[in-house]
């Protein structure tokens, strides 16, 4: 089902589509963060995937629990953002030999990931608020101070090593 199309009738409809499109690119991060772990050089930045990937594992235990709440199989569509924003960052990896412009690249691609859930996650606790589903919102915003925790993190380790080592 493509976003906006006639499947999407009303709000629960739309909601249910947002929780499954964040739940596949949940899946593609999990994925993808052991590759990334592998291209690192940088110690700190493999730790803070790894850290990463043990929380990404949580937001889909909750995001299979929240569709537990809800009554609704736990179930993904395709994500045509995630799958960009991960196909871009392996094909800027994929042409880059300095290890240090790697990592810094690297540090940038895993940001434009946790921007995008902090989107999403931002969006389904106010949808959740707003649909009456308080303790799915909770689970929400429990995940969004994760993904706001790691983008900081990264702010932080490019600013203060990745960028001035490339």
């Amino acid at each position: 089902m493509a976003l906006f199309s006639k499947d999407i009738q009303t709000m629960d409809d739309l909601y249910q589509h947002m929780m499954q499109d964040i739940y596949y690119a949940e899946k593609q991060i999990e994925k993808a963060l052991p590759k990334m772990m592998e291209k690192a050089s940088s110690a700190p930045l493999k730790s803070g995937f790894e850290s990463h990937l043990v929380e990404t594992r949580g937001h889909v235990a909750r995001l299979e629990k929240a569709f537990d709440l809800l009554g609704l199989p736990a179930k993904a569509v395709t994500c045509p953002a995630i799958d960009g924003i991960i196909k871009e960052a392996n094909e800027v990896a994929g042409e880059i030999a300095d290890p240090k412009v790697l990592d810094a690249a690297l540090a940038a691609a895993a940001q434009a990931v946790e921007h995008y859930e902090m989107t999403r996650y931002g969006t389904l606790i106010a949808w959740s608020k707003e649909l009456g589903h308080s303790e799915v919102a909770a689970l929400f915003e429990q995940t969004l101070a994760e993904e706001k925790a790691a983008d900081q993190k990264l702010t932080q380790l490019a600013e203060s090593r990745l960028n001035k080592a490339a």
